[in-house]
């Protein structure tokens, strides 16, 4: 695959995300909000809509190619051959398995006590988690997650100026209390339990 050949869907999806392409972005909002008002309005399961999805593609479909077939008597369109290479599926796996051990490397030294700042910092941003899931479903977070992904980008090239000027001001206001935290919290907090224990 050549180089511009490569680059094209990430031009693709620039597009999309900065609003070039407004009836793909308007058509993705669009989507995304009949998906979230079906599964958290009507209280349906994921897999029955999955399933009904699937079934009236698959039957559209049908009656397309049969359709086609009497009409014209001739040969119903063919569908592309989907097929996954051996070498994509090595590719994926292999990137798949350097990360997981990274995560499972970073996981061992969090719960053996390594560094038990990074261990504090953890169970602070896990409880959040716990916190905003048991407020909100997960599709309701995946809609807006949606909706953040397909309009901070294009807002962002509007007024990017103006909001690294913010950014900046509540950086620096939050990296001073920040400080003032981690001199006062974190640094008395012990780097290794189990060396401290030893001595």
């Amino acid at each position: 695959m050549s180089e511009s050949e490569a680059q094209l869907p990430t031009a693709f999806v620039a597009d999309v995300l900065l609003w070039k392409r407004w009836h793909v972005s308007l058509g993705i909002i669009v989507v995304a909000t009949v998906a979230w008002v079906l599964f958290e309005w009507t209280s349906l399961p994921f897999l029955t809509i999955c399933s009904d999805v699937l079934l009236i593609l698959i039957v559209l479909l049908f009656l397309h190619a049969n359709y086609a077939a009497l009409r014209n008597n001739r040969q119903p369109p063919t569908l592309p051959e989907l097929v996954v290479s051996e070498e994509m599926v090595n590719n994926v796996a292999a990137s798949f398995r350097v990360k997981i051990n990274n995560m499972l490397l970073i996981a061992h030294d969090i719960t053996i006590g390594k560094d038990f700042r990074i261990f504090f910092k953890v169970v602070i941003c896990l409880w959040l988690l716990s916190v905003i899931g048991s407020a909100f479903s997960f599709f309701t977070l995946a809609y807006i997650g949606t909706l953040l992904m397909i309009t901070i980008p294009a807002l962002y090239s509007k007024y990017g100026g103006y909001v690294d000027k913010c950014c900046g001001v509540i950086h620096r206001q939050f990296s001073r209390h920040y400080r003032i935290v981690d001199e006062s919290v974190f640094n008395r907090l012990p780097r290794n339990i189990s060396k401290d224990k030893e001595s």
